[in-house]
């Protein structure tokens, strides 16, 4: 319908596609993952909605929201009528305000024993991979502050608050929007990006172009 409207020259309305983003998500991630929907023959509008996972996807439920983006899959015992489609993942780095990473970097990650450090609260996934990293390597980093929203955790990093971390796939422009410098990789620590929706097979072409998308930009593991 949509492209016999574009061949006749009629005015199209935008199609809606309403996303939920877990707060969690990193704001860049979210935006690679939703830009090949601005960028379609056809037109569509996106409304962006942030939020705890549990309120998303009750918004999903009644029909509020067409997908969910997030950083764990549907919790279990969760009763709600949902999919989680796995999009892809990503290593996790740490960053730290330009001037002070060269103390870091030599002796890394043993150098980070009594850091400062900014970390996700505890309901992270990251926040407890990177807890059982820090016990595996023996080092017991200074706790400065927690955030359950990844984007006010990097400000306080730009700040010089402390080493924060965030997914190596957004490195360059991590550093470059919060001007800090990255001093290293925690592996095997890894971040995992799911697109939630209500149905197993996915039908809203702007949906699937979306998870088509990541896949490809995003490391799948």
């Amino acid at each position: 319908e949509l492209t016999s409207r574009v061949k006749t020259g009629r005015v199209v309305l935008p199609a809606l596609l309403a996303v939920g983003i877990v707060n969690s998500i990193p704001k860049l991630i979210a935006s690679r993952i939703l830009q090949p929907v601005l960028q379609t023959e056809i037109a569509i509008r996106l409304v962006c909605r942030e939020g705890a996972l549990e309120a998303l996807l009750g918004d999903l439920a009644v029909h509020q929201l067409d997908m969910v983006l997030s950083d764990r899959p549907i919790p279990s015992g969760l009763s709600v009528k949902a999919f989680s489609h796995a999009l892809g993942s990503s290593e996790i780095a740490l960053f730290a305000k330009k001037g002070s990473t060269r103390q870091y970097e030599k002796d890394f990650p043993q150098s980070l024993d009594k850091a400062p450090i900014l970390l996700p609260t505890m309901d992270n996934p990251i926040r407890r991979a990177l807890d059982e990293w820090f016990d595996q390597e023996g080092i017991s980093p200074t706790m400065v502050a927690e955030f359950e929203d990844s984007a006010l955790m990097k400000a306080f990093g730009e700040a010089g608050n402390g080493i924060f971390p965030a997914p190596a796939a957004i490195s360059d422009e991590v550093e470059q929007m919060y001007r800090c410098r990255r001093i290293g990789q925690a592996i095997p620590v890894v971040e995992k990006y799911y697109a939630i929706s209500p149905e197993r097979k996915l039908k809203h072409p702007a949906v699937l172009q979306v998870i088509e998308n990541a896949r490809k930009t995003l490391l799948l593991g």
